[in-house]
């Protein structure tokens, strides 16, 4: 059986690829995933109209959805909003900041708050990942079943010629955390640029995936989101670009799948026939 997410990261509403959009629209709505999985900055400035436009947006999907905030869904141009209610527009048009989860019996997927409203540094857009948050998402991802998925904004570690950085205080230990903790895949956006590599660490099958933007802030390559498909052995991420009228893939990353304990009884139980 294949599971099927669509991610989908840094929308931008109030500065969106409208036409990308809609063609992501169609297509979810005419062959639906498993999930959309959005990685943040769902708005450019998180104001009440752009988190409404969201809001009306996803409501046309037609499937399941998870959504974890960015930088951008904090009031971006109050430092006010941003000391005192960073998440509240997010929390009323979107759903939870951080933990939602979704449970299916082949799939189970966390999000976590990699952003924050002010930090002790002159770039408050940049990322942070506390540990007992790392450790909180492994604990509801060892308590699921099937595909195990950790989502942010921020990647964890810098992507190598990214064009830009997400300096997460934490993300390193996090990373570390969630590989040791079992997860699969750590989905993430910020850098408008797709990515897709393993983690060195626990048994190096833990993948680290970025999203393109959807936004018309594109950073030398055109919008576009990501196509996951896991089956029992692997995990295929297909990277599709905007070509003005349609998608079509950029990048292709093939990875080799951790085998759970189920599987490896059912492969010992097959060797053994």
């Amino acid at each position: 059986m294949t599971v099927r997410i669509v991610q989908l990261s840094d929308i931008h509403f109030g500065c969106e690829n409208a036409e990308a959009l809609e063609a992501v629209r169609i297509r979810v709505s005419e062959d639906p995933p498993d999930l959309v999985a959005i990685t943040g900055d769902i708005t450019q400035a998180g104001y009440p109209r752009e988190f409404a436009a969201a809001r009306a947006w996803l409501d046309r999907l037609g499937c399941p959805v998870i959504n974890t905030p960015g930088n951008h869904d904090t009031p971006y141009w109050s430092v006010v909003g941003r000391t005192c209610w960073p998440f509240r527009d997010y929390r009323r048009w979107i759903g939870p900041d951080s933990f939602d989860t979704v449970t299916r019996p082949d799939l189970t997927v966390v999000a976590f708050n990699t952003a924050r409203g002010v930090q002790p540094r002159l770039n408050w857009s940049k990322g942070q990942a506390r540990r007992d948050d790392a450790l909180r998402v492994c604990e509801r991802l060892s308590a699921g079943q099937g595909l195990k998925v950790a989502i942010c904004h921020h990647p964890l570690m810098e992507v190598t010629g990214g064009p830009m950085t997400g300096r997460v205080w934490g993300g390193v230990e996090a990373s570390r955390i969630l590989a040791e903790g079992g997860a699969d895949l750590i989905l993430t956006g910020h850098v408008h640029s797709p990515f897709g590599h393993p983690l060195p660490y626990a048994d190096g099958r833990t993948y680290a995936v970025g999203a393109s933007t959807l936004s018309l802030r594109e950073r030398g390559v055109p919008a576009g989101y990501n196509l996951i498909e896991a089956e029992d052995e692997c995990i295929r991420v297909t990277a599709l670009g905007w070509a003005r009228t349609h998608f079509e893939p950029q990048r292709t990353w093939g990875f080799d799948r951790r085998l759970g304990p189920a599987r490896v009884a059912a492969g010992r139980a097959a060797n053994a026939a």
